[in-house]
């Protein structure tokens, strides 16, 4: 189990499939609930996190409801919710389809941390607020694992912070539905452990 590790962690765990990720929509701060493979997914990331004693959540609903069942298969007894955990805000690439999306914002994307898709936000914006928010939890997950549960890009941004790279090695990362990627100590603070593990997802169909 991923849980019966080590003492000391964070884990971080994306939330379950939602219509629009498995339509190949871009995803961001749309609201969509998740559909009954994302309800599966949650419960199994349940039966591979006991014994945290806490659990943090993005406020949007996809991951809010797989915090919920999470913690009911965890029996996880207290929810957090973290504004700082929500998706990069795509403003209006939001709910286009991934294939839409012109290969010059794509690459101007990947080649600028700083680039803002119209409207929205920017890699390095969002791996701030990310940052500052595990600053917060790291030194409470000394008495406890904590699981966050959130989205790809927040996802990434910790993995960064982990391994004190900068937020650009999010494009040669890829962040599985339902995933759950280990933050635990190591010489110094943060290290990472396991990342983008997915056998959990054996029976989810």
């Amino acid at each position: 189990m991923v849980g019966s590790l080590d003492a000391v962690a964070i884990f971080v765990a994306r939330h379950g499939q939602t219509e629009a990720n498995a339509s190949g929509l871009l995803l961001g701060r749309a609201n969509p609930s998740l559909d009954a493979v994302g309800r599966r997914q949650a419960a199994a990331m349940g039966s591979a996190l006991p014994g945290v004693a806490l659990l943090v959540t993005s406020p949007l609903d996809r991951c809010r409801q797989s915090a919920e069942i999470i913690a009911e298969s965890a029996s996880i007894s207290e929810i957090r919710v973290d504004e700082r955990l929500i998706e990069l805000d795509y403003g209006d690439l939001d709910l286009v389809p991934m294939r839409d999306i012109p290969s010059e914002v794509w690459k101007a994307w990947q080649a600028d941390a700083d680039f803002r898709p119209p409207g929205g936000e920017s890699l390095n914006e969002m791996a701030t607020r990310v940052e500052s928010c595990l600053d917060e939890l790291w030194p409470q997950s000394a008495t406890g694992d904590i699981a966050v549960v959130t989205h790809v890009s927040p996802i990434k941004a910790a993995v960064a912070w982990a391994l004190r790279v900068p937020i650009d090695i999010s494009w040669r990362c890829r962040v599985s539905q339902a995933s759950i990627t280990k933050l635990g100590s190591g010489a110094g603070g943060p290290s990472l452990h396991s990342f983008n593990d997915t056998a959990h997802l054996v029976e989810t169909g």
